[in-house]
């Protein structure tokens, strides 16, 4: 089962980071490093899945595909720039 599931993940992996390098790219580093790390996500969370439960049903091996594709994508996000950045206050020089 494992064989039929590697592939969808990959798909999964890749929508997923398509998806997020169009919807946020200005958040984003470039789409070279995007794509592979939603599809090594995926086969991660796939082989994740696979060992923790019974390899019975191919939707949970899915399903734990796209939570860690979508965690691993969610560690390339930068914060957003909303301004300025001021540093903190300093006390008088004495």
């Amino acid at each position: 089962m494992f064989f039929l599931a590697a592939p969808a993940s990959v798909l999964i992996g890749l929508l997923l980071a398509y998806a997020a390098v169009h919807r946020l790219p200005h958040r984003l580093p470039p789409a070279g490093m995007v794509l592979p790390t939603g599809v090594a996500g995926a086969l991660l969370g796939t082989l994740v899945t696979h060992a923790a439960i019974a390899p019975s049903r191919v939707a949970p091996l899915l399903l734990g595909a796209a939570a860690l594709s979508a965690a691993a994508l969610s560690l390339l996000l930068r914060p957003q720039h909303t301004g300025p950045r001021r540093s903190p206050a300093r006390p008088p020089a004495a």
